[in-house]
């Protein structure tokens, strides 16, 4: 029965009529892998009377964090000002009051979360106590989410089932891209989405800093790149700055992956930096504008390197993303100068030759940079056939208007390399009605491969290009949009594929984007529906 319903509220949808959606009351989000309540009834929870007791390894980042939900459970600021006892509960039997819940942290807290980071995690409540435990500090911090999502708010105290919750993630990179370089964000909307990745258990934050219009990037050994090449001084993030968002990232088991592209979209790092990029030509005479990096300029190999360095010791994870897409060969082909070039050092062939000089140059440079990092690119520097190293990371994400995508995984992991897939889930490609359906009906590993070609999907990304976003649209333009593809990558295959898989998770992601707008985040509407929240 309950499929029926769900089938005619998808259909409803599909036909352009406007049902009432209701929401799920105390099921997560992420959707857990094995979840049961145990017994048929419940327990109260009285704030006043409720504490986490750290029985085991401790750290700072535990100790912040049991304070952070304490806040998060209890102190929701638009919660209503008048709470009803809900109906769901008061059907079954009264268990008793939860006083607290063990926090066993297993093993000793690791300092940085990182790519192999163990995330999973178990939860028990059936009585008046209970435990979350994992033997990882990034497992608890997953299971710290889900328990204060079982707690539903009644009358003057919140309810919770006899539970029983055993998880992991699906995919170990489950990430989000901010733009900073169309528009400037501010730290603490920068910090708010670091929040909310943790409400939705992602676990990167992809940093593309620097565009063309914009180098908000302060740099101490170059302070002519911001200076010269970003909006205004007030729209940079300086060394402090940057190291808060790592740190508070850090405190939420999130990486931080910035990214540097080149060689092209850099027209603002040429205001700050003389012979970077390429003038073109009209004729034999220059136009006065300019194309991508000179790669004849051996200067500016020197200049990577000293900036680069300066970047990965900023940036405490092992990765950088190095960019790669969208270079316009036009200005190079333009160039006598190049020409001449290339026939010296007996580059022929087309220009993708000379991209392929210049990436190989810039990936020797970072193989050897004095932090030792791993490195991202986009999927063009692998479609060019340029010689990368074996544990690079190719990102896909062309092919946005159909499926070709799936054949470029399937490419980029037979010839053995990792991967993270974005194609299917740029979410500033925005639609009018209701269209979260094809996010989460996309997967990563839906491509013609085998079991060790689908093995190398390290999972995949959202994407808020900031061409039209900043501070005053970001949140509800990526949320719970994002939230559909935190629970595609972290939740069972089995659960989030299948003819009934969005019908299955419309009530759930209704009500929880009601707990991203009680918890003071406005994440925007989906559908004609209603959210018992305080506005005032």
């Amino acid at each position: 029965m309950l499929a029926v319903v769900l089938l005619s509220v998808v259909c409803s949808l599909a036909a352009g009529s406007l049902p009432i959606i209701h929401g799920t009351v105390g099921a997560p989000w992420p959707k857990p892998h094995e979840m049961q309540h145990i017994l048929p009834g419940y327990l109260t929870v009285d704030p006043d009377h409720f504490s986490f007791d750290v029985t085991n390894n401790n750290c700072d980042i535990l100790t912040e964090a049991v304070k952070r939900y304490k806040d998060i459970m209890f102190n929701a600021p638009r919660a209503p000002k008048s709470k009803s006892r809900v109906s769901w509960h008061t059907a079954s039997g009264f268990l008793g009051e939860l006083t607290s819940m063990d926090v066993d942290l297993m093993e000793p807290c690791e300092e940085l979360p990182h790519l192999d980071m163990y995330e999973g995690y178990n939860i028990t409540v059936i009585d008046g106590s209970g435990t979350i435990s994992s033997i990882s500090i990034w497992g608890i911090l997953r299971g710290l989410e889900t328990f204060s999502q079982l707690l539903v708010p009644s009358g003057d105290a919140y309810l919770v089932n006899a539970t029983t919750v055993r998880d992991w993630p699906r995919f170990s990179f489950r990430g989000l891209m901010l733009d900073t370089g169309r528009h400037y964000l501010p730290l603490s909307k920068i910090k708010d989405t670091l929040d909310l990745m943790a409400m939705n258990k992602l676990n990167v934050f992809h940093w593309h800093m620097v565009d063309d219009q914009s180098f908000p990037y302060k740099s101490d050994k170059f302070p002519k790149l911001s200076e010269l090449g970003a909006w205004t001084q007030n729209q940079v993030y300086t060394a402090d700055q940057i190291a808060s968002v790592v740190e508070y990232a850090r405190m939420r088991g999130i990486r931080v992956l910035p990214e540097f592209d080149t060689p092209g979209h850099t027209l603002s790092w040429g205001l700050g930096q003389s012979d970077f990029l390429t003038p073109c030509y009209l004729g034999n005479k220059p136009t006065g504008t300019y194309g991508p990096v000179d790669p004849t300029v051996e200067a500016n190999y020197d200049f990577l390197r000293e900036l680069l360095t300066e970047v990965t010791g900023r940036f405490k994870d092992h990765y950088i993303h190095l960019g790669g897409d969208e270079v316009p060969f036009t200005c190079w082909e333009s160039n006598p100068n190049i020409t001449t070039w290339m026939a010296t050092h007996n580059i022929t062939g087309d220009y993708a030759k000379l991209e392929e000089y210049y990436i190989t140059r810039l990936l020797d440079i970072v193989d050897n940079l004095p932090k030792k990092n791993g490195y991202f690119v986009w999927q063009e520097v692998f479609d060019n056939g340029v010689k990368i190293a074996n544990d690079t990371v190719v990102h896909v994400w062309k092919y946005r208007q159909d499926t070709r995508w799936k054949e470029e995984t399937g490419n980029v992991t037979a010839a053995g390399y990792r991967t993270v897939v974005s194609t299917p889930w740029y979410l500033n490609d925005i639609s009018y009605g209701v269209d979260w359906y094809k996010y989460y009906n996309a997967d990563p590993q839906s491509f013609n491969g085998t079991l060790a070609q689908k093995d190398l999907v390290m999972g995949g990304e959202a994407c808020m290009w900031g061409e039209y976003v900043d501070a005053t649209n970001l949140t509800p333009r990526l949320w719970p949009r994002a939230s559909v593809v935190a629970e595609k990558l972290w939740s069972s295959q089995d659960l989030t594929n299948g003819p009934m898989a969005t019908a299955q998770a419309t009530p759930r992601l209704e009500e929880h984007r009601c707990r991203l707008l009680l918890r003071g985040y406005d994440a925007e509407p989906l559908w004609p529906s209603y959210c018992d929240v305080n506005y005032d």
